[in-house]
């Protein structure tokens, strides 16, 4: 059953992989110029990226290491949205698992969609305030230094490069915006 998808067509669907977190699926596809051809796209989990900002201005990072780049970054506190759960419980969960901490007051700052042309990987953003501490419970995987920095110094990390995690340098200028016109 041919199906449109936009201004393409897609005469079949095969899914060639997938773990609990990835989903590889490969079309064959009428393409918008009217040639035939494949169009392959990767699912991830949905996430979340957290921003804990404390009383004082500062926010709370992480710096792990990731595998996939093969080096330390630094990043607001990330995660995938397990099955049955709120993107915010997710949030309210990494929060608590990565940092430690626990969030009074939730802004939600909206959706972003890091890879747009072939990966399917929607990321809510969520600015969490009035911290508490609680008992942190990391992953096996997870090898987690805290960063506490200065918002504005968040800022600047954006700007130089010396944070890259898409949806952490989103949520940083996000908040730092959102937080401007609070004042």
């Amino acid at each position: 059953m041919t199906r449109k998808k936009g201004p393409w067509t897609v005469e079949e669907s095969a899914e060639v992989y997938r773990t609990p977190w990835v989903e590889v699926v490969e079309d064959k596809v009428v393409r918008p110029d009217g040639a035939p051809g494949r169009f392959t796209t990767v699912r991830l989990r949905p996430g979340v990226s957290v921003l804990a900002l404390d009383e004082e201005g500062f926010v709370h990072l992480t710096s792990e290491y990731r595998y996939a780049v093969e080096r330390e970054s630094v990043e607001a506190v990330s995660g995938g949205v397990e099955d049955g759960e709120t993107s915010l419980d997710a949030a309210r969960r990494e929060l608590r698992e990565e940092l430690g901490l626990e969030a009074r007051e939730w802004s939600d700052l909206g959706q972003v969609d890091p890879f747009t042309s072939i990966v399917i990987s929607p990321a809510r953003l969520y600015l969490a305030r009035g911290l508490t501490h609680a008992a942190h419970a990391r992953e096996g995987t997870e090898v987690i230094s805290v960063v506490r920095v200065p918002l504005s110094e968040a800022v600047e990390m954006v700007a130089r490069g010396a944070i890259t995690h898409g949806p952490s340098c989103v949520l940083i200028l996000k908040a730092h915006l959102y937080l401007s016109h609070e004042a």
